[in-house]
């Protein structure tokens, strides 16, 4: 709304707003103030006022110190772009805002894929025979699966640390205290949550619910967490070693992380490869997505009748 006049922007149709995959993974904004300017926010801190076209931002990370206005949170919300308040320097996630679907028909598929024990048992299956290409992981039990992977991710740690010449013990952080871990350690904990953040936006873009997992579970993150220990390997750990290598002790860590994750993101276009990986796991075609403000009633009969109709007149009813 202007100041001089009650003048309103036309709310954007969803079907117009850019596709998920297509969008810029994320901005981090920390001791900044948040309005909204039209069909857009501005973010004004001490160097100055920026502004921002949120439809084609993926994830908009609120830091300590973040004032945001009603508006602005109504035009993000408009928009699709998933909303995470998170802790000092992007680190933790506290809470998040709605995002983009207005469907729940991915939500069903996953519901009726992970209370199946037979397609649930598939679908992690699935998400371990991605970690290992060209190897045929089908026969082997969850627990062997576990086995595998942690030796795996065992040994990335170790390639990393003699690749970047960064001293490598074992993950060990205190959540509560983000400084009284090692500079790798800190380095990880950013570089997981930038990755977190993304996972979460696709998820919840689509559709999906970030708490039911395939192999993870009991979380409201179990899902963010299966599709983001897909691409852990080749994005988070190595970009955290690489940047604690090149970072001196007078510039500031967690930025420089956060920098090069989404460096990554864009290089690697992931945003849109975790889309189409997701689609890949349960079997759904983007396009579905797209069906809107398809609201139906449900019937133990004709499983779907119409909704907004008066029954008061229907025979059955008599």
């Amino acid at each position: 709304m202007n100041k001089n006049r009650d003048v309103y922007v036309k709310k954007v149709e969803l079907n117009e707003l850019p596709r998920i995959g297509d969008r810029v993974s994320f901005i981090y904004v920390e001791h900044a103030k948040i309005h909204r300017q039209d069909s857009s926010i501005t973010v004004a801190d001490q160097h100055g006022i920026v502004r921002v076209p949120v439809s084609m931002i993926g994830i908009f990370m609120l830091g300590p110190g973040t004032d945001i206005s009603h508006r602005a949170m109504e035009l993000l919300g408009d928009t699709g772009t998933s909303v995470l308040w998170t802790g000092e320097r992007g680190v933790r996630q506290y809470a998040h805002g709605r995002a983009l679907s207005h469907s729940s028909r991915f939500l069903e598929k996953q519901a009726a894929l992970v209370s199946n024990s037979r397609s649930r048992l598939q679908i992690a299956k699935k998400m371990y025979q991605m970690r290992f290409a060209g190897e045929d992981v089908s026969k082997l039990t969850m627990q062997q699966l576990r086995g595998r992977e942690g030796a795996r991710i065992r040994t990335v740690y170790r390639n990393m640390s003699k690749e970047y010449h960064v001293s490598w013990d074992k993950r060990d952080y205190d959540p509560e205290d983000f400084f009284d871990a090692t500079p790798i350690n800190q380095a990880l904990s950013v570089a997981n949550v930038a990755l977190y953040g993304l996972a979460y936006s696709v998820i919840v873009a689509l559709g999906l619910s970030p708490g039911l997992g395939f192999v993870h579970t009991g979380h409201d993150l179990s899902f963010v967490y299966d599709i983001a220990d897909l691409y852990k390997a080749w994005t988070s750990i190595p970009v955290a070693f690489q940047t604690v290598s090149e970072c001196s002790e007078s510039e500031d860590l967690p930025r420089e992380v956060r920098k090069k994750m989404r460096d990554i993101f864009t290089e690697t276009k992931l945003l849109e490869r975790m889309v189409k990986d997701i689609q890949n796991l349960l079997e759904v075609e983007e396009d579905q997505f797209f069906e809107i403000d398809s609201i139906s009633l449900w019937d133990d009969k004709e499983r779907l009748v119409s909704y907004g109709v008066n029954y008061s007149e229907d025979s059955s009813c008599r």
